[in-house]
């Protein structure tokens, strides 16, 4: 089985007969829809299907895979993942700039009442402003952002939704991961580091960093809440900004 297979076969796995308009009946051996059922709602034969997921055919058109990617709920994010495996979509640079534009170093530094730094692909911090870096100052390392969820101690202290931080953050990575090496060798390291990371990737979940809200537990600032944005760097693929603000105050980050 491929990677393209693997990721269907688990996501059909998680998605029910009602959840999909079918009728049920009978006892189910295995969990989720059928191979059978996904291909109807898809509209191609059932064989196709069974030899897509089995990696016994590796080149589906587009056109399958927005079929499937339909059938299977896997949402934008999850299409252009599947499209990813599937050799169909533009590969990224394998070798992005880590470099932040002096520009976007004097825009951030702008942002006064907000916290705001740019991350790669890794979800790496490759520079912030005052606020972000007091913000995150429990950490004792700020640029490995994955890394520092599963094992500084103090970011499950930090980040008040720990859990769904780093699940999403996972989603997030697998979006990034289809041939990117660095990203690769990031997923190898906690796959064998941290069995928490380990069962996340499991559910082959995948999504973007997007619009979020996170509660962060600061030892200085107390409890605050903060609504994020995130922007891509058309400049430097790759490369995205975050903006998070708050109707806090956060000039208590820096006292």
């Amino acid at each position: 089985m491929n990677d393209l297979g693997e990721f269907l076969r688990v996501r059909r796995a998680q998605l029910t007969p009602e959840e999909v308009g079918l009728p049920t009946s009978g006892a189910r051996r295995v969990a989720g829809l059928r191979r059978e059922e996904v291909a109807v709602l898809a509209g191609v034969s059932a064989d196709y299907y069974t030899r897509l997921e089995q990696g016994r055919e590796r080149n589906p058109s587009g056109q399958v895979v927005d079929a499937i990617a339909r059938a299977l709920r896997l949402g934008q994010n999850g299409r252009w993942y599947a499209y990813q495996l599937a050799g169909l979509a533009p590969k990224a640079d394998e070798a992005p700039s880590e470099e932040v534009a002096p520009e976007l170093l004097q825009l951030m530094a702008n942002f006064e009442s907000a916290v705001a730094y740019i991350i790669n692909r890794r979800l790496d911090v490759l520079a912030c402003n005052k606020l972000a870096a007091a913000l995150l100052s429990p950490l004792a390392d700020l640029r490995p952002m994955l890394h520092n969820l599963f094992h500084d101690p103090a970011a499950r202290e930090l980040f008040d939704d720990w859990p769904a931080v780093a699940r999403e953050s996972v989603q997030a990575i697998r979006l990034a991961s289809p041939g990117n090496k660095a990203v690769q060798d990031l997923i190898d390291e906690l796959l064998a580091s941290s069995n928490e990371f380990a069962e996340l990737w499991k559910e082959h979940g995948v999504g973007s960093l997007g619009s979020t809200v996170k509660t962060f537990n600061h030892p200085v600032a107390g409890r605050l809440t903060l609504s994020y944005q995130t922007f891509d760097i058309q400049s430097a693929p790759g490369q995205a900004l975050l903006v998070g603000t708050s109707d806090q105050d956060l000039s208590n980050l820096l006292t």
